[in-house]
């Protein structure tokens, strides 16, 4: 009997949304099938800066015992989704530098054929959203792996609206991540779990 396929989720979330997204996510790769790891990267922001947001503390607190991710999160897996909100139309510094860890890896090659997806959180329309994820995915093309964006593929993707990846407006808090945005990250996770399926089934 083959292994499971295993999709790694990887996040950076201050106050919450995109944790959200990352967790449909993961249960939408399950679902498919998957052996699913969720993992945040290192908060990087001071204390102070924490404290200043009631929202980025209470979430700070409420995932102190998820998992860090570690580059061997990445070499286990089969499947990748990474996400962030939105930094002036980019990803966030946190995920950046957990990135920018990875030359090791990347330079044997251990990151290379792996099916890649992102998704992404903004308080405001148009707030970078595309940029973002066409950023992320930019690194994705140098490690060498395959970007599966979630396109047009469900009724779910014409009813959000992002064929770049799964996202959410979350309007500074005022939002709340709706069921529009948590099937379309469901639809993603479980897409990417069947087309990783596949590429592994041909060695």
């Amino acid at each position: 009997m083959p292994e499971p396929t295993r999709v790694t989720v990887v996040y950076y979330s201050s106050t919450g949304t995109t944790h959200e997204l990352a967790r449909e996510i993961a249960i939408g790769a399950e679902k498919a099938g998957a052996e699913v790891r969720l993992r945040k990267v290192p908060e990087l922001a001071p204390e102070a800066a924490i404290a200043s947001r009631p929202a980025w503390a209470e979430h700070v607190a409420a995932t102190r015992d998820l998992p860090v991710v570690t580059p061997e999160d990445l070499l286990w897996a089969d499947g990748i989704v990474m996400g962030s909100p939105t930094r002036f139309g980019n990803i966030a510094s946190q995920l950046k530098q957990f990135l920018d860890t990875l030359g090791p890896q990347w330079a044997q090659g251990q990151l290379a054929d792996k099916v890649y997806s992102g998704f992404t959180t903004t308080d405001t329309d148009h707030g970078g959203q595309e940029s973002t994820l066409l950023a992320l995915y930019t690194t994705f093309h140098h490690f060498g792996g395959i970007v599966v964006a979630p396109g047009y593929t469900d009724p779910v993707k014409f009813a959000d609206g992002n064929p770049y990846g799964s996202s959410h407006v979350g309007r500074r808090g005022e939002a709340p991540v709706d069921e529009t945005a948590r099937a379309a990250a469901r639809h993603q996770g479980e897409r990417v779990a069947r087309i990783a399926t596949g590429v592994k089934a041909c060695g």
